[in-house]
């Protein structure tokens, strides 16, 4: 697997150890380009960058060696951990994002990824729902990489968790009102799986469904909690 090497300098210099390292944060660039991606995460003007950047066609580029804390997670928690940077691989596949016509992530891109995920599943020992979202880490904030992300091929291969429901059976159940108990259940689900609910106000609320909804059920993004959200977070919570 070739990997080119780039240099950005925009990570902490304080080296971290390998034990450190437990999760991986997927971005989208939201740029225009490659070449302008790679300019804006090595520019330390703007202080933002990744660990490695997959190009379209597939190529890997390094920015920022796995000891160093590179800049790409920002405010965000999973679970018990806050600020992500300090524990993770940030890696940015190029794409437009919505800003500028966001499009499904090309073939050879995803293949490079699914190599990069598993040589670091079996480096660093991360768990499979480790693998992460930015808008999973900071749903209030982003909403990369989106939902044409690939998240049930890359789950089928053990790399981020998925559900084991038929979407032939769960359509039935969308939309489905279910009742205060059952979404109190649901919300309970959701910090399982690893969403941070801190904050009390609804719009808040409403976006952290939406960016479970990105991740989980791309089909109907609403922000709205009905069965078939409940079905898939009891399927999810049950691999934990």
């Amino acid at each position: 697997m070739k990997i080119i090497e780039i240099n950005s300098k925009n990570f902490d210099i304080k080296k971290r150890l390998n034990k450190s390292i437990k999760f991986v944060v997927f971005h989208y660039t939201g740029m225009q380009s490659e070449r302008e991606s790679i300019l804006r995460l090595c520019d330390t003007k703007y202080k933002v960058s990744s660990h490695l950047l997959i190009g379209q066609n597939g190529k890997i580029y390094r920015l920022v060696n796995d000891n160093k804390i590179a800049w790409h997670a920002g405010i965000s928690q999973w679970g018990r951990y806050k600020n992500l940077n300090k524990y993770s691989i940030g890696i940015e596949l190029v794409n437009k994002g919505h800003q500028f016509g966001y499009t499904y992530f090309k073939k050879k891109q995803i293949s490079s990824l699914i190599k990069i995920c598993k040589s670091l599943t079996k480096k660093y020992n991360i768990k499979r729902q480790n693998f992460v979202g930015h808008s999973d880490i900071a749903p209030l904030r982003k909403i990369d990489p989106g939902e044409k992300f690939p998240w049930e091929k890359l789950g089928l291969k053990k790399i981020g968790l998925w559900h084991n429901c038929k979407s032939s059976e769960l359509t039935k159940f969308r939309r489905v009102k279910i009742s205060k108990k059952l979404k109190l259940k649901f919300i309970k689900n959701l910090i399982k799986i690893g969403y941070s609910l801190q904050r009390k106000r609804k719009s808040d609320l409403r976006k952290i469904i939406k960016a479970f909804q990105m991740h989980f059920r791309k089909s109907l993004i609403n922000g709205m909690i009905d069965k078939e959200c409940m079905i898939i977070a009891q399927s999810l919570c049950k691999k934990l």
